[in-house]
């Protein structure tokens, strides 16, 4: 009897280590497929600070000048000290900083503003930046040797290497070692105000051996909210949803509810729920290219973002299709203000697709 349990106890747990395994390979209906090899290796592009990621490859200085000048320098200034669209990147650093690792102006409370050099401590992070979402308006499109061009550009402009040098994978180990606030950063301190701010230089979070147990939160409270200028720049977020998972995105063409208000009537259909009329294939087309081109990281259809909204655009110059497609391509700057707009890659018949829609009033 004793060997029959225990075969019935072993046929038992085989059973469940059956049933549990089968449940790891469940899939759902609707919800995708298994990533391929080629797939993730397009996704993995992370690079570590031991530079574990790092593809081969090299660039010069000088390459990196020219590649600045045209994709770069729109944004960030021929120097890299420009803050008409993003905070300076290159200024606040010297010779002793190199040397000693720790950039001494980051701890005067009169300095007049943080540059990118001045604060990150690690290359692989300026150079993992610049490869996944640089230039802004085409990210991913530069070659590995373009992105170590680039960076060693920014670095000969802080003086961290010579105008001559060529960075590659295999000597930008020794480069961090004269970045200039590579020592700068710690996690022996609270995050702010910092001990020589005032602080009392202790850090965030203690010992588990006297963890904080009174006065807890028991109910948190989690909100977000998008500025006005974004609410609906990429259209209606609640149209855009997974149909699995319990996110829901938020009505974008209303204003958003304050804290307090009643909800909309259950009576009431929502506005995303009304028909609205259907838009022309050639106005289907044109919004399918902006987003394509990344038109719409700086421009709204029916607002300002960083650039002008379509609408406004229309307005101003209804029916110079021939007009606004030179535009398009050649970029420019000082009509709509100081930030320029750089010229855009897209073929002359996507060009003209979009200003033929903006001269028409740029519908949505």
């Amino acid at each position: 009897m004793s060997s029959f349990r225990n075969v019935l106890l072993s046929a038992a747990l085989l059973v469940v280590a059956m049933a549990s395994s089968a449940q790891t390979d469940v899939k759902y209906p609707g919800a995708g497929r298994d990533a391929t090899a080629k797939e993730v290796a397009a996704w993995d592009i992370d690079v570590r600070p031991d530079f574990k990621g790092l593809p081969p490859g090299s660039g010069t200085v000088a390459q990196g000048q020219d590649i600045w000048e045209a994709k770069c320098a729109h944004c960030h200034g021929i120097f890299g000290e420009s803050n008409e669209v993003f905070s300076p990147l290159v200024g606040g650093t010297t010779a002793e900083d190199i040397k000693v690792g720790r950039v001494a102006n980051l701890a005067r409370t009169d300095y007049p503003g943080r540059t990118t050099l001045m604060k990150v401590p690690t290359l692989s992070t300026l150079w993992d930046y610049i490869n996944r979402a640089m230039p802004w308006t085409n990210p991913k499109t530069l070659k590995p040797d373009e992105v170590y061009s680039v960076t060693a550009f920014l670095l000969s402009l802080a003086n961290v290497v010579p105008d001559d040098f060529t960075l590659s994978d295999k000597n930008i180990a020794e480069v961090q070692k004269r970045m200039p606030n590579r020592n700068g950063m710690t996690t022996l301190h609270g995050m702010w105000p910092g001990k020589e701010f005032g602080g009392t230089g202790k850090p965030d979070v203690t010992s588990p051996a006297s963890p904080c147990m009174k006065d807890c939160v028991t109910e948190p409270k989690v909100a977000s909210l998008l500025p006005d200028f974004a609410r609906n720049a990429h259209g209606n977020l609640l149209e855009q949803n997974r149909i699995i998972g319990p996110q829901r995105g938020a009505d974008t063409t209303q204003p958003e509810r304050k804290a307090g208000a009643p909800a909309p009537a259950a009576s009431a259909a929502p506005a995303s729920a009304a028909k609205a009329p259907e838009s022309s294939p050639a106005t289907k087309a044109a919004l399918g290219l902006i987003q394509k081109n990344n038109c719409t990281a700086c421009h709204g259809v029916d607002k300002k973002i960083v650039g002008p909204g379509f609408q406004d655009i229309a307005k101003k110059h209804a029916g110079k299709v021939e007009y606004l497609a030179g535009k398009i391509k050649a970029g420019g700057a000082g009509v709509w203000g100081p930030v320029p707009m750089p010229p855009q890659s897209l073929g002359d018949a996507d060009a003209k697709a979009i200003a033929t829609w903006i001269s028409q009033g740029a519908p949505k």
